[in-house]
């Protein structure tokens, strides 16, 4: 996976005695040049340092659409629960079924980190779900705590990244508990959702994530390219109740944005919107 984007810079416009506090802080616990600041100030300051950007009832335009967004129709939301040792296996999903007509963006892995996206995600609302491998994700997680700030839902996928048929028992939940260990310390949640690299999984992999507090495992029904959309079953169109994967840029693709712009407007012409995943799990 080829990293394009970078890792986010330190926020602008902090006050200087805030400042030299950070500064001291994070001299003293000798990691000044590899945690982004935003990520010790925490949500408030990550909200409080953003730039302004195109706003209200025309920002829409500014990121490539014809018409804003509709608003996903309310939904009850059930708590999600986490799985115990012994309990039954976590459930699998690629769609949702659901006559409210929405879809669910999700990204994977965290290789692109263009802070453009983030801007996107907050002006127009966008409930989107990252999958986040730690590897792959290396010093850029600031970035990530900035896209959660603004309403992203942040999950597991993994630390390294392995193709998981076939690994022992102990090797995939170290894999999928260590990853829930680091988003903790991250980020404060353990996640309920876990996609498994490649979408490929077996028994072990259901006990495993199960053990480590994981309530579904989710594949997707379509996948955003940078040739279009492509679909693993089914009608090779979108309805309601499908789950997206907005797929890494491999080569030299469209932006992130601009895949998602794209995918959006597909959206939009099917009469549909954009759901929070995590609401409908």
């Amino acid at each position: 996976m080829r990293n394009r984007g970078r890792p986010g810079r330190g926020p602008g416009g902090v006050r200087p005695g805030l400042a030299a506090v950070l500064a001291s802080a994070l001299l003293l616990a000798g990691c000044a040049q590899s945690v982004d600041p935003i990520e010790r100030l925490g949500k408030r300051a990550a909200q409080g340092v953003r730039k302004p950007s195109p706003a209200g009832s025309q920002a829409y335009r500014h990121w490539g659409l014809a018409a804003p967004l509709a608003t996903p129709p309310r939904h009850r939301v059930r708590p999600l629960t986490a799985h115990g040792a012994g309990a039954s296996p976590p459930r699998v999903v690629d769609h949702v079924a659901t006559t409210d007509k929405v879809v669910f963006l999700t990204y994977d892995d965290g290789a692109e980190r263009d802070p453009r996206f983030v801007d996107m995600v907050r002006d127009l609302r966008l409930p989107v779900s990252f999958f986040l491998t730690d590897s792959v994700v290396g010093p850029g997680y600031g970035h990530f705590a900035r896209l959660r700030a603004v309403g992203a839902d942040i999950e597991n996928h993994t630390l390294d990244h392995p193709a998981m048929p076939g690994l022992p028992y102990a090797g995939q939940r170290a894999e999928i508990c260590g990853q829930q260990d680091k988003l903790k310390s991250r980020f404060g949640i353990r996640p309920h959702l876990f996609r498994p690299p490649y979408g490929t999984y077996d028994a072990t992999t259901l006990r495993a994530a199960g053990d480590c507090g994981i309530s579904a495992l989710v594949l997707w029904r379509a996948a955003m390219t940078s040739e279009g959309i492509a679909y693993t079953r089914g009608e090779h169109d979108l309805r309601p109740g499908d789950i997206v994967l907005v797929g890494p840029d491999e080569a030299t693709g469209p932006a992130l944005k601009e895949r998602t712009a794209r995918l959006l407007r597909r959206v939009q012409s099917r009469g549909l919107t954009v759901g929070r995943l995590e609401d409908y799990l």
